[in-house]
């Protein structure tokens, strides 16, 4: 198990920002390795914060990850070759097929619903 643990804070604008922990505060700074598609991501940063045993992790979204399909970036202590935390995009044709994008379409009909079932109550009244 890794030394550290790793947690997503934000993600905006191209950029995915986490806290990463080390359990032992006076570890020294880890060494962070991001791949997509069994290639490096470049441009992370690791960057110590103002408590010790504590660094904000950066990881920028390359231009080639953005297209049809389902894109899966891994965090991974370079160590131990752990798995610190990972974050997918889904966009394109993909996402026809997405569980997210079929819940959205259910949440429309079932309002449509509501407000037919709310309107024929207020008819036959």
């Amino acid at each position: 198990m890794s030394a550290y643990s790793l947690t997503k804070t934000r993600f905006r604008q191209g950029l995915w920002e986490g806290l990463l922990v080390a359990e032992d505060r006076a570890a020294p700074p880890p060494e962070i390795t991001v791949t997509l598609n069994d290639g490096p991501v470049r441009g992370v940063s690791v960057v110590q914060t103002d408590e010790e045993g504590r660094w904000a992790v950066e990881v920028p979204v390359p231009v080639e990850a953005l297209g049809d399909g389902v894109q899966t970036f891994l965090i991974l202590d370079a160590a131990t070759d752990e798995k610190l935390d990972s974050f997918t995009l889904i966009a394109g044709a993909a996402v026809d097929d997405d569980i997210r994008a079929e819940m959205v379409l259910l949440r429309a009909e079932l309002d449509m619903l509501k407000r037919a079932f709310r309107r024929h109550c207020l008819e036959t009244m």
